[in-house]
């Protein structure tokens, strides 16, 4: 196995939060230069891998989570703590550059495309702002500067980053390696502001051809086909699917199996179209599901909404034995990886 490892997954510690205010205060800035710096040094024999931020994008959907602010945080200061966040992110690329010549480092987005509701040009170019608001984080972080649709917004919203000497330096010196995503589902929007439906963090328009999963995702796996290609034609870098699973209630049968053959379809199906876009010419170093182990789901604090090919005996209400069961799905699996694929079913 190759260990592939996030430096930040939605675990600031606690203290930097009281202490600081989060990614707020740019002095975090160093303190994650120095973090990184020591995990390189531990590690640069062991692991060649690399990732920044977990979903950076999501900071603008949900601030504590993602930059340590709170809820209410206005959107001076949501994009101020990104600015220190996209700053070291780009020391963080240098330093493994550095300190791991044969490493490769790259972000993560949470891959959110939104498809035109209608064909009416004003619902492109809804589409086109939605997209632009999480491009934005991989366009500063593959191109290397702030691109003029986001420099408008800022003028047009009243928004201004302070910046410090050399930070647009250092972000134009630190382009990643390799695009990493999450991809669950994909959303529509429309200028129409009475279509919008609020869902699972990302609020969307319901996709009329699509069905939804048992929490309101809508499932669409050719989906990920399309923002494979996109991302790829944007960007010209090597792609990672790092999360794409179903979250659903699983249920223990009479015989002791958990029977989740929609995990299965879910899976099979996301994984032909990723093979899809491979044959279209992507460049797609790999994929991790989410997760392979049930645990407690992020976006709605449940144990309920089960993600593994594992199942864990715990519940929403604290109890459980924590024993271990081997779903459907770990079988099935199982096989596509021992068959590189070959098992999948079109």
């Amino acid at each position: 196995m190759t260990p592939f490892v996030t430096l930040s997954h939605y675990e600031m510690p606690y203290a930097l939060v009281e202490n600081y205010g989060g990614w707020g205060d740019r002095k975090l800035i160093d303190l994650f230069e120095r973090y990184v710096t020591t995990v390189f040094e531990r590690y640069k024999n062991k692991v060649k891998l690399w990732l920044t931020f977990n979903e950076i994008n999501m900071s603008l959907h949900a601030p504590f989570t993602g930059v340590g602010l709170q809820e209410e945080a206005t959107e001076q200061e949501i994009y101020q703590a990104i600015h220190h966040q996209l700053v070291a992110n780009a020391k963080a690329v240098q330093a493994c550059k550095r300190i791991i010549p044969d490493g490769q480092i790259g972000n993560m987005l949470l891959g959110a495309l939104n498809y035109p509701y209608t064909c009416n040009p004003d619902d492109v170019i809804a589409a086109m702002h939605e997209n632009n608001k999480w491009l934005f984080f991989g366009d500063v972080q593959t191109r290397g500067k702030y691109p003029g649709y986001m420099l408008r917004y800022f003028r047009e919203n009243g928004i201004e980053v302070a910046m410090e000497d050399g930070d647009l330096e250092t972000i134009a010196n630190a382009s990643v390696d390799f695009i990493s995503f999450s991809y669950y589902a994909s959303g529509c929007a429309s200028a129409d502001p009475k279509q919008k439906e609020v869902g699972n963090i990302v609020d969307s328009v319901p996709n009329p051809y699509l069905e939804k999963s048992q929490w309101g995702w809508l499932i669409d796996p050719k989906g990920l086909r399309v923002l494979l290609n996109f991302l790829y034609d944007r960007y010209q870098k090597p792609l990672f699917i790092v999360e794409n699973g179903l979250g659903a209630r699983d249920e223990v049968d009479e015989s002791g199996e958990i029977q989740d053959d929609y995990r299965i379809a879910y899976l099979n199906d996301h994984l032909v179209q990723a093979r899809e876009a491979v044959a279209d010419g992507v460049e797609l170093m790999g994929f991790t599901s989410w997760g392979p182990i049930d645990l407690v789901a992020n976006s709605t604090a449940e144990m309920s909404k089960r993600y593994g090919f594992i199942y864990v005996d715990r519940h929403d209400d604290g109890t459980g034995t924590l024993e271990r069961k081997r779903k459907k799905s770990f079988y099935w699996y199982q096989g596509v990886i021992s068959s590189n694929g070959q098992s999948l079913s079109d």
